[in-house]
Order: C-alpha cells, then structure tokens, then sequence
C-alpha cells in the first residue's frame, strides 16, 4: 500500500505539544527506522503528514522531511506540509518553496483544534485556493461535527483536490456501535462534491480504550467506502497516533479485511493508484 498519512516524532528536533497529553506517546520518539520496522513489505511507499509541531518549527520540519523524501532509497515520495492559511504574510512564498524545493505534495493546517470560524473568512478559502492553482492539495482535518464546515470550505475551493481526513473523525467510542447520523450525513453530503477524495485513517483511535477492532470500525469504513466509491478513498497509517488503538501492524491487518469485498481492481484503487493519482505522486 501507500501511506498517506506517516507521521515522525524526534522531539530533540522539534517540539510536540500536543503528544503530552497521549499516554501512548508522551516523551517517546517515533522515527523512520521505527516505522519501516512496522510496515516492512506491506507499505511500497509513504507520504509524510505534518505532525502539527510547534508554530515556529513547522518550516523547519518541513526542511528536514524534504531530506528524507530527496533520498531515493527511501520510501518516502513526499510530503503534506503544515501551512497558515489563516495568515497573508509570508503564505505564497511559503507555498511555492515547498512545492519546488521541499517535496511537498499537499498542506494541512489542522482545523478541529481552532476556532470553528477560522477556516470561514474569505481569507483562509483564498490562500487555500492558491495551494490549488501552485499544483497542491489540501487535507481537511475536521471532526463530525464540523463537517458542514469542510463541506462549505471544499465548495469555495471547487478547483483543486482536497482530502477529508481521518474519515471526517467519528466518535466511535461515543456512538455505541452505531455511527452518528449527523457524522453519516456529512460524510455523504461531502461525497457529493467530486473534488473530495476521503482517507481511510485515524479511526482505531477513535474507539475508546481497549475497544478498537475490525468489528467496532467496519461500519465507518463502509459508509466512507459507499459514498465516496472506490476512486476517492486513499489509506493512512495515521502513524504513531495509531498506537491508542492497537498499533500499526494490527491497523494494516484490519484494512486488508476491510477490503476484503472489493474487486481486485477497486483495492489497487484504495491501497496505491488514487494516492498516485490525487498527490501526483511523480517517483511513482
């Protein structure tokens, strides 16, 4: 499979916060030897995903990602750079040196830890739409019920590929075995917009403790699988944050059953040819 969605931790680099707060990954380092060491053949290649460090580190993150993704011996063909939509001053530039010198195949800039209204101004939907017209993509990275946000942010940015993160982060554990019918709504209504491709990632950490299992996340998948259709699905380790649920080797498992009921031609789509396809992927 590709990963879209690996994420690295070496925090005598840079500076985490946000790991602080996760039993399963205060005060470690996650590096790229790790990773490799999970994934072994089941992983060809992977793109990096921003690993929302600290506001002044997320250039310099970006620099040294691009080191690993300049190597050919590694399986690392790009990356998905942190990005200030939100602010003029610098964002243009910042862009178009990560798309022509940093590997960048994609931006991110996490939204379901900000106000609701920052990615409302007409500012935030601009500097995103510049993403698009420099050749980028864009993650959303939204929770449930935010997704009539994303929806309105994915139809002023209408010319550009855009990926909805984590399954649009369902609250599994709070869902009773039932997804949400707001979450199954929004997912369905983003589907809609053929510009919209989703990513099958992020949701074992999601079902609570000790309750993550094919069984707890078949229903998810398969709506996401439904509404979007085999063509705009790609795969994220969502690494190491996958850790709160079983772990990677256990996620990589789950996914190959997941799917299992697809045609052969439908699985290549999900596991490597859309993430080719929507990150242009070039090395590929």
């Amino acid at each position: 499979m590709i990963d879209t969605h690996m994420h690295l931790v070496e925090a005598g680099r840079l500076s985490y916060p946000w790991t602080g707060d996760i039993e399963e990954l205060a005060g470690k380092d996650f590096s790229y030897a790790d990773y490799l060491a999970l994934t072994g053949e089941k992983v060809t290649a992977s793109v990096f995903m921003e690993t929302a460090v600290a506001d002044e580190d997320y250039q310099a993150e970006a620099a040294w990602v691009a080191q690993l993704a300049a190597d050919p011996a590694t399986g690392v063909v790009g990356q998905i750079a942190s990005c200030r939509p939100e602010e003029d001053e610098g964002f243009e530039a910042w862009i178009e040196k990560a798309v022509a010198g940093l590997h960048a195949v994609g931006f991110r800039r996490i939204l379901h830890v900000v106000d609701d209204g920052l990615s409302q101004t007409d500012r935030f939907r601009r500097n995103v739409a510049y993403i698009g017209r420099q050749g980028g993509s864009f993650d959303m990275c939204f929770m449930a019920r935010q997704l009539p946000i994303a929806a309105e942010l994915a139809r002023s940015c209408d010319d550009m590929r855009l990926v909805l993160d984590h399954c649009g982060v369902p609250d599994i554990a709070a869902d009773g075995g039932r997804p949400a019918e707001d979450w199954r709504k929004g997912v369905r209504e983003l589907a809609r917009l053929e510009h919209v491709a989703c990513k099958l990632s992020g949701i074992m950490a999601y079902c609570g403790p000790g309750k993550a299992s094919y069984e707890a996340v078949r229903p998810y998948a398969e709506h996401v699988i439904e509404c979007f259709g085999a063509d705009r699905v790609v795969w994220g380790s969502d690494w190491p944050v996958v850790d709160q649920g079983n772990g990677l080797p256990d996620w990589i498992s789950v996914t190959e059953r997941l799917l299992q009921e697809l045609s052969e031609d439908e699985r290549t789509k999900v596991e490597t040819r859309n993430a080719a396809r929507i990150y242009k992927l070039g090395r590929l």
